[in-house]
């Protein structure tokens, strides 16, 4: 069913998909928008080390700048309900290695269920809910980023099931290093809000997992600093300026969505 028809009263459920899009063949099989880019083994070893010396520059940065909310991220944690700080989410990372992904934790301690979390989860902590709202979650990532771990930008780091289901796909993805923001980040910014209540994880694999799989190939075959760049610009659009951002599904390209 056609997502528009299915969600007549929320129209964001609709903007966010490609009706032919929900097939697990077309992740698999992506054609990139443009050829892969050919370029010396020198130049391709000077945009690595340009992208590494960025995310340690910006992520030690930030982490600087950030503690003060990260100090009191840990006060509400602890205040709000007993168990750990933190929480670290078991995803596959770069070249298919275990990442033990840092968060804050959200839920209660000791909540069990589905990968995904829904807007209205009741696993959630009053206090995880609305760092899950303004995304302070993830800030904890950029740990992970400064010991190379992950990068500012890249595919978002998946679950092994959900990876497993993509395995042709992955291969490419996975030779790229995780990020905190990207394609799929962007695309998908609003994921907990927009899917079925009646089966979230199934609508997750079925049309919003495909989608991101494809989204993550075209960026890890056609990456550069530049295209990290405009990433960047557009995630500060969305998360600060709290605009709509839209990703063009076979393209990649990004653009303010239109109301």
């Amino acid at each position: 069913m056609d997502s528009a028809a299915k969600y007549p009263d929320n129209p964001q459920r609709s903007l966010d998909y490609d009706p032919v899009a929900g097939s697990s063949a077309r992740a698999e099989a992506i054609a990139l928008p443009r050829a892969a880019h050919r370029r010396s083994p020198a130049l391709q070893a000077l945009d690595r080390g340009a992208k590494r010396a960025f995310d340690v520059l910006v992520s030690g940065t930030l982490l600087l700048v950030l503690l003060p909310i990260i100090l009191l991220a840990i006060v509400l944690v602890k205040l709000d309900s007993p168990g750990p700080t933190f929480f670290r989410a078991e995803r596959v990372g770069y070249r298919g290695r275990t990442l033990r992904m840092l968060k804050f934790r959200k839920m209660r301690d000791g909540a069990s269920g589905r990968a995904i979390t829904t807007d209205d989860d009741d696993r959630f902590t009053r206090v995880g809910r609305w760092l899950a709202d303004t995304k302070i979650d993830e800030i904890p990532q950029l740990w992970h980023v400064l010991r190379g771990d992950m990068s500012l930008v890249g595919p978002r780091p998946e679950d092994l099931s959900f990876v497993e289901r993509h395995g042709p796909a992955y291969e490419r993805i996975l030779t790229v290093k995780p990020g905190i923001t990207g394609l799929s980040q962007l695309a998908f910014a609003e994921e907990s809000r927009i899917l079925d209540d009646d089966d979230p994880l199934g609508h997750y694999l079925d049309r919003l997992l495909p989608q991101k799989v494809g989204l993550d190939q075209i960026y890890a075959g056609t990456r550069t600093v530049w295209m990290d760049a405009k990433i960047l610009f557009w995630t500060v659009a969305a998360v600060v300026l709290r605009r709509d951002v839209a990703v063009h599904r076979d393209s990649g390209r990004m653009n303010l969505r239109r109301r």
